[in-house]
């Protein structure tokens, strides 16, 4: 069974960094593109960042380039999300997920997904 478990949130103040981890097991996931959404209530999940099966393609979504950086190991079959300067508007529930296509920025072509971390960033 398919399984992706975020680590690494929690409560920062605005300018501070955190780093974020998405462990997948079930299968190895080193042929597949990985992404970062994230939502907050009553809103649409939002794109932050995807990563090419290799890690040698990245996209980030408008609002958080220059401020977070997507990476991933193979070998432990993670990928990560560095995020720097964060802002209270980046206060969201971060989801990892698997998806067929590289650099995909919609949600619909993202196949696996987990439960999220809760970021918080107070100001």
């Amino acid at each position: 069974q398919v399984q992706l478990v975020e680590s690494g949130g929690g409560l920062v103040q605005a300018g501070d960094s955190l780093r974020l981890s998405c462990a997948a097991s079930g299968r190895t996931f080193s042929r597949d593109a990985m992404g970062w959404f994230r939502q907050t209530p009553g809103k649409e999940r939002e794109f932050v960042a995807a990563i090419s099966w290799s890690g040698g393609n990245t996209n980030y979504g408008d609002s958080v380039k220059g401020r977070f950086t997507i990476s991933r190991d193979n070998a432990k079959n993670t990928v990560y999300l560095q995020m720097n300067s964060l802002k209270p508007e980046d206060t969201a529930v971060y989801h990892c997920a698997v998806s067929r296509l590289s650099m995909a920025t919609m949600r619909q072509n993202y196949d696996y997904w987990g439960q999220g971390t809760q970021v918080t960033v107070s100001s």
